[in-house]
Order: C-alpha cells, then structure tokens, then sequence
C-alpha cells in the first residue's frame, strides 16, 4: 500500500478540477531531463524490520567512543530535568510568539533567558536568538558596520577557524574588507591588533578562550578600539564566563557565544544555539527576537516582542538582518539549565573541566619529544605539538576507541603536528591516564 492516501478515483477528480488528463500533463512543464528517473525506495517492510533496519544503521556511528574533542563543542552533562521541562508541549511545539495576548508563558520564557545570558556575560541585552554561534558573530559584525557606517573588520587568527569561514562565506557579496591579524604561536597578537585598528575599522574580533584554548584579557584592546570609533566584538564559550573577566567587564560593545554547551547535546552537529548579547548603546542593532517586558493599562505585566526591526515587520531594504530562526526551544534548553546550575554549579563545572585540562596538559607534555604550544594560561581546552603527525595520531587511537583531539593541520598553515585537546567535567582521569598511555605508545 503506498503512503500516498489519494486513491486513483480521487486523483483523477483533482486532474479533472485542474483540466489536465493526466499526471503526466500536470507536470509536462518540467523537462524530462530533469525529472527523478526513480525514487529508489525498497519494497514496504513492518514496522519491527524498520526499527531494526534503524537499529543497525545507528550502530554504525560510534557514540561510544572517549573523546578530547572541542573546539568549541563540549561534551557537557546535561541534567535529566533539562529534558523534562523542554519536552512539555507548551515547550516543544511552540511557535514564534507573534501573538503576544496567546504566547505570554513563551515570551516569559524567553525573556528569562535572555536575562540569564545577559548577567553571565555581563551585557546590557540579549535576543533570542540565531542560529549558533557563527551565525552570531556574523551577525554581530554587520551591527557594527551599521552602528559605524564602516566597511572593514579586523580579525583575530586565533578565532576559530569554523567561524572565519562562515564570516567569510557570508560576507561574500558584501562591500567589505576583512583584515585577518595572525596569531603568535596560538597566542592573540594584541599589538598587531591594535595596531590594525584604524579609522575605516567598523569591528574588531576577537574570542576568549581562543581556539588554541589560551585565555587574553582584551580590556586595552577593547579601549583603544573604542577611542577610535570601532566596535568590539566578543566571542566566548559561555560556561567558563562564570570563572573568567567577562565580556562586561573588559568593555565589550557585543558579545556572542555558541550556547550548545548550556544544555544541548552535541547530536552531530546541531541544532545549536547563538548566544547574542550588547551594550544599550547598540541594542537597536541587534537583529533577530528580542522580547521585553512590559505593563497594560491594567498595571498587568506583559511580555511582547519588541524592537522588531526585522524582514517580516519593515521594507526588507530597512531590516537589521533577514534571519529567521525562532530558536526558542534551544534558549529554553539553555535557560533550564542555567537555573539548575546556578552560578555556583556553573563555576564548580567550570573548574572541574579546567582541572581536568591542566591534568591532562600535565600528563601529555611528560611525554618525550611533546610540549605545549604556549605557556599562555588556558582554560579547559590546550594545544599539544606532537613529534610526529597530529593527524595519524587521532586515526590510530580513533581506532582503538578513543578520540585524543582535533588535529590543527587543515586549518593553520605548519601545524600538522598540533593537537588541539579539551576536556570537560565528563572527563574522568583514569580517560586522561588512558589517553597519554595510548598517545606516548604511538610517538
């Protein structure tokens, strides 16, 4: 029985309604060259052979393997009340709350979350939200260029790789200059970043920890990039803003972040989350769904959508941004696990994974012929050069049920043998022990 639920009966009254005899004359339109020769779909099966057919395909991810991977993706446990709350119905199925008379527990919730975000990164604002966080950096950056009426964006190397393409990848067909600073040995150059800054830079961008894991403190930057007119640009990992100098605190004008650490798992790769948040000053820049709070003429409180500057509400030519993501459910997520914490079981996650990470650096850099990158502090994630290829490295022990890190050489020029290692509060010593016994067994 096929899935289609018009019987031919039906189809023929529908090709009579429309004037055509026949589903071949309905499509006659599209050349035939262009048409599916097949849709190569097996035969029915019952709903038992399906699942096992299901069963045997997922095996073939390896999901339980040990894993120092990061690079901005973390392997964070996420608390079993996370997935209560979010899978509710109010939850999981709404929709974006244009109607705010029928949407007020949404909104609230959002406007909670946007709260949250804000105090952890010690910002003004927040929306909710984009995509994730390259998306969020993209974003911020055209905020910038807007706020400042300039074309050219300074660059940190030492932004991850993943979100210099993407910003590249955006930016494309757009009038702009993008003005890459490179690092020095995995270490933010901070006076070839200001000396890059000048009077036709719109935004300068940088991310604390940076992708080499190191951890800057970008206060003078940020100061002097504001005394020339420019707007700073912050990208963080948000768990360890509850132990760091936050974006706040060094003066940062916007500050984003991928969220899929705060109660996301890392399901291959999404949905995620982009954390966006900025200084009052620039708020009406700010693009996607933000909501406030507000009173009726009853002195009731109300949550509405509010400085909606977006495709859907003006001339698309006066949009701040054509992003249409309602990620809602994914700040919810977010926000549910931010409340479960608290800022002390943030910063006790936090200090648990940092913990791991120095262990873990302690253990490889023991290892003959492997050092450090640099003896810049960091914080739960650290580069290791190796005395061979980092790359071969990670295949051998991949094989072997366990993932030592992400391996730099396709993405940074002469470092085939850095290995970029994280570790999170998941990580357990005895895996430490295990990955330098396998790591030093191979060098």
């Amino acid at each position: 029985m096929p899935y289609i639920p018009h019987t031919p009966e039906q189809t023929q009254e529908m090709l009579k309604v429309v004037g055509v005899e026949s589903l071949e004359a309905l499509f006659q339109d599209i050349p035939a060259s262009m048409r599916p020769k097949s849709f190569n779909l097996p035969p029915g099966m019952s709903e038992r052979a399906v699942c096992a057919r299901l069963e045997e395909l997922a095996r073939a991810n390896k999901t339980d393997v040990v894993s120092f991977l990061g690079g901005g993706f973390y392997d964070h446990h996420i608390p079993a009340i996370v997935d209560a709350l979010s899978s509710r119905g109010e939850f999981l199925t709404a929709y974006t709350p244009y109607q705010a008379e029928a949407s007020q527990g949404t909104l609230q919730a959002i406007f909670e979350y946007q709260t949250a975000v804000s105090r952890l990164l010690d910002m003004d604002c927040a929306n909710a939200s984009v995509y994730d966080g390259g998306s969020a950096l993209f974003e911020a950056c055209m905020m910038a260029v807007r706020a400042t009426k300039r074309s050219r964006i300074v660059v940190d190397e030492s932004l991850s790789p993943i979100y210099r393409t993407m910003l590249a990848t955006y930016t494309t067909n757009l009038q702009l200059e993008l003005a890459t600073v490179p690092h020095g040995g995995g270490v933010s150059d901070m006076q070839a970043l200001l000396a890059a800054i000048d009077d036709k830079t719109a935004a300068v961008v940088v991310q604390n920890p940076t992708f080499f894991g190191t951890i800057h403190d970008y206060t003078a930057l940020f100061a002097q990039a504001k005394a020339k007119g420019a707007v700073s640009v912050l990208t963080c990992y948000p768990v360890l803003q509850s132990i760091l100098k936050t974006p706040g605190q060094m003066g940062a004008d916007v500050a984003v972040a991928e969220g899929q650490s705060l109660g996301l798992p890392l399901s291959f790769g999404g949905p995620y989350l982009g954390i966006m948040t900025c200084t009052r000053e620039i708020v009406r820049q700010m693009p996607g769904r933000i909501v406030g709070r507000t009173v009726d003429h009853q002195g009731r409180t109300g949550y509405v959508l509010t400085l909606q500057a977006r495709e859907q509400h003006i001339r698309r030519a006066k949009a701040t941004s054509n992003i249409c993501s309602n990620q809602a459910l994914c700040a919810f997520r977010a926000y549910v696990t931010l409340c479960v914490l608290g800022p002390q079981g943030l910063a006790r996650m936090a200090e648990d994974a940092v913990d791991k990470a120095h262990y873990a650096a302690a253990r490889l850099a023991a290892l003959p012929g492997v050092r450090l990158l640099s003896d810049a502090p960091f914080g739960n994630e650290f580069a290791v050069v190796l005395p061979r290829n980092a790359h071969e490295v990670v295949d051998k022990c991949a094989s072997r049920g366990l993932v030592p890190g992400f391996p730099l050489g396709g993405y940074f020029a002469g470092m085939d043998n850095v290995l970029l290692v994280a570790c999170t509060e998941k990580t357990s010593r005895e895996q430490i022990g295990h990955l330098a016994e396998m790591v030093g067994g191979l060098l």
